[in-house]
């Protein structure tokens, strides 16, 4: 519909270099497609001066187009997702990285799918199609197709990428599903999949091209896969 708004959510820690591309590209792909949103910044208290890098680019597209809601620490996606939602004025909710590894020019095709289809979840497939990984090495590429095997053969979740983080949801349906996830870090998108097949909810998937950052450090660490491993076992236990 001709009235409906989209609310982009950009969770931020250390990313004062990608922050004013990924805006421009999010602007640029948005305005092209002559789609109505807003940019919600959430930063959590990065000491590069991320916030600051935002504060100019608040000037630059206007408050109207971006939005500023910092917190004081890091204190997880989750709650970063709950945190930008209740600021969200849009019908629609993206959930997208702020490194570059999710291209903005994706975003459309989400959109268009989700009118298509009505789908309450429009999620980015690495491994569906044309989708793909840029920019890892053999090793991280290993187990993020071990990790992706793993959760499809335990959880049977209807969704061909369960751990990636670039999706479009009903704003309704992404409260419901964050309020029933008890999940942290990278396994959170998964629980959300997960319980999106409990409650019937439908998926579309588009094709997406993952690009490993441009710049800083990798947040994927060994404490990371450790957790996953643990949380992949809890959800296959209770789902």
């Amino acid at each position: 519909m001709a009235g409906d708004k989209y609310s982009i959510l950009l969770p931020t820690y250390n990313e004062r270099e990608n922050l004013p591309i990924i805006i421009w590209l999010i602007v640029k792909y948005m305005q092209e497609a002559k789609i109505n949103y807003e940019v919600i910044v959430i930063d959590d208290g990065s000491p590069d001066g991320t916030l600051e890098v935002a504060k100019q680019l608040q000037k630059i597209y206007g408050e109207e187009r971006i939005l500023l809601r910092p917190r004081a620490a890091k204190l997880g996606l989750g709650t970063a997702y709950i945190h930008g939602i209740e600021h969200a004025t849009g019908d629609y909710i993206i959930i997208m990285d702020a490194d570059l590894s999710h291209h903005p020019k994706f975003i459309p095709q989400f959109v268009e799918l989700q009118k298509k289809g009505d789908f309450d979840i429009v999620s980015g497939t690495r491994y569906k199609g044309t989708g793909g990984v840029y920019g890892w090495d053999f090793k991280r590429k290993l187990i993020s197709r071990g990790a992706n095997f793993l959760s499809q053969l335990l959880l049977r979740p209807n969704a061909s990428d369960l751990t990636g983080s670039f999706r479009l949801y009903r704003k309704e349906v992404l409260k419901e599903l964050i309020s029933r996830c008890t999940s942290k870090g990278y396994v959170f998108q998964m629980e959300m999949i997960v319980r999106a097949r409990q409650l019937n909810y439908t998926i579309g998937e588009v094709p997406i091209s993952f690009v490993d950052r441009v710049y800083g450090q990798s947040k994927l660490g060994g404490s990371e896969i450790i957790q996953f491993a643990k949380n992949l076992l809890y959800l296959f236990a209770t789902t």
